[in-house]
């Protein structure tokens, strides 16, 4: 028994000494490995790809302490012991024949491209993609079209650059469609720039640039006016849509150039009402409990005649139970019987109060001093205040929950 168990101990000895000397050996083998990388001091070329890079001149690596601006490429371990051409300048090429340079089809996760590195000199071309524009590819239910535009203010010479790019997604009343544009700044409706007629096309090209002379101390108080018409085969103009962009929210400077889109709108052909109407957009989100106002426009004004300009703006109050809750003042806007605004306002509302709650929107001329003048007023809310148009309206909105609903109403003077 003590022989058998010498005898086991000589042997397990020997298996250990054996198991650590093949360990040792795979180490150094390894360690061999990792000091053995070739650098190249120029590119590489591969002619199986086909892809060919120019020679560069070569810097020297600097010393550690100081840093390199140049990665210089390194030789994977799994491509030693291919079959390389010593080239001038220490230049490497890999024959055709080897399989490992060909490059495989189709893309590759970026899982692979951890794993396992790349050949040397190609890149992932899903690193360098741009995003993409949504403006030209997504657009809303029932659009009639888009227009890019941008403009730029020279506070010298006092001049309003505006560059007409382009249109989109036109909706023409014909098969064939021959578009230009009328550009207007407001409040004056009787002096316009025009576009030239582009033939047969749904999404015409213009590029073209328009002045306007205009005060930068009214700058802000102006507003574009785009309007976009079709040319038929009798010479008849048909208005396709319009874009009203106003000023006032904008920093125009000389070097601050916007380029911006809209999306056209259909013109109110209705005649105004007798104290004229005003435009506005509704919109409710339950989970915040707040009704948003968005006054857009008002048209028909019967302004009071004044020897000085006159200036309107519109005042949106909330109601409860018809007790004055808040109120709140777009700004004014000078000598125009259309005024535009596009001013947003928000009111705290819980949706249990909705049913007595409302909206009351008041058009007022300011005049000489401190004095105020009611041009009309119009009430929206629940089925205890309104009726008609206003009731569809507040009901739309409580119906379609953080959408924006927008609708003309008729004021009244009262």
């Amino acid at each position: 028994e003590q022989a058998v168990a010498v005898a086991g101990g000589i042997i397990g000895g020997i298996l250990l000494f054996v198991l650590i000397g093949i360990t040792t050996y795979l180490l150094w083998k390894k360690f061999c490995c990792l000091l053995s990388y070739e650098k190249l001091t120029s590119p590489v070329k591969m002619t199986n790809t086909n892809a060919i890079f120019k020679d560069q001149s070569t810097s020297e690596i600097q010393s550690k302490s100081t840093r390199s601006r140049s990665i210089p490429f390194v030789i994977p371990p799994t491509l030693h012991g291919r079959d390389w051409i010593t080239l001038t300048n220490e230049e490497h090429i890999q024959e055709d024949s080897d399989p490992y340079m060909i490059p495989q089809p189709g893309p590759r996760s970026s899982f692979h491209s951890l794993a396992g590195a790349y050949v040397v000199g190609t890149i992932n071309p899903e690193l360098y993609k741009f995003p993409e524009d949504k403006s030209e590819t997504e657009f809303p239910e029932g659009n009639i079209g888009r227009l890019w535009f941008s403009i730029e203010y020279e506070q010298e010479s006092e001049r309003l650059l505006i560059s007409l790019i382009k249109v989109r997604k036109l909706q023409p009343p014909a098969d064939s469609c021959s578009p230009f544009v009328k550009i207007y700044l407001l409040p004056d409706e009787r002096s316009y720039l025009q576009s030239k007629t582009k033939r047969k096309t749904l999404n015409p090209q213009f590029d073209e640039n328009f002045v306007f002379q205009v005060s930068s101390k009214v700058l802000l108080q102006r507003t574009l006016k785009f309007l976009v018409y079709h040319v038929d085969k009798q010479k008849k103009h048909h208005l396709l849509g319009q874009v009203i962009f106003p000023l006032k929210n904008e920093t125009l400077t000389d070097d601050n150039k916007l380029v911006i889109w809209r999306d056209l709108e259909k013109e109110n052909l209705e005649p105004p009402s007798e104290y004229g109407d005003i435009q506005f957009s509704l919109s409710y989100n339950d989970y915040l409990g707040r009704i948003t106002v968005v006054v857009l426009r008002a048209r028909g004004l019967k302004l009071q005649e004044e020897s000085h300009p006159v200036s309107v703006y519109v005042k949106v109050s909330l109601m409860n139970h018809n007790k004055f809750i808040k109120s709140k003042k777009t700004a004014a806007v000078l000598g125009s019987p259309n005024p535009e605004y596009n001013e947003t306002f928000s009111f705290k509302a819980d949706q249990t109060e909705l049913d007595t709650a409302s909206l009351s929107l008041s058009v007022v001329q300011s005049i000489k001093g401190e004095k105020t003048h009611l041009l009309g007023r119009i009430v929206v809310g629940p089925f205890m205040y309104t009726r008609g148009k206003e009731l569809e309206h507040w009901n739309e909105m409580i119906s379609k929950p953080k959408e924006l609903v927008k609708r003309w109403h008729a004021l009244c003077y009262s």
